[in-house]
């Protein structure tokens, strides 16, 4: 059974860091490219931030450039995303997807991911 599990969410200030995490199992993860994905409250999904399956080459939204970093443990199947500088605007749901081979990293389309998780919860508010 393929599983990815999101955790690490939860409620800060602004200006406070988060860790999430995603747990995979079930598939390869370490053949997979990997990215975050959120869904703000009554808004549609939005593609955050991603890594290639070796873990080179991160990409990132350019409202969370610098402010967050995407990292993966292949020997672990764990997925990660440091969240630092958390503003009211990245509340959201946090999900982790594995995208489909060939897809470009940057989609936030639903059928380009072939797993997703899901999600945590994080609400940056004063």
């Amino acid at each position: 059974e393929v599983q990815l599990v999101e955790s690490g969410g939860g409620m800060v200030q602004p200006g406070g860091s988060l860790r999430l995490s995603c747990a995979a199992s079930g598939f390869a993860f370490s053949s997979y490219d990997m990215s975050w994905v959120r869904q703000p409250p009554g808004k549609g999904p939005e593609w955050v931030s991603g890594i290639n399956s070796d873990g080179g080459n991160p990409y990132y939204l350019d409202s969370v450039k610098g402010r967050f970093t995407i990292s993966r443990d292949n020997a672990k199947n764990t997925l990660y995303l440091q969240m630092n500088s958390l503003k009211p605007e990245d509340t959201a749901l946090y999900y982790c997807a594995g995208l489909k081979p060939g897809v470009v990293i940057t989609t936030t389309l639903v059928y380009d991911y072939d797993y997703w998780g899901q999600g945590t919860q994080v609400t940056v508010s004063s």
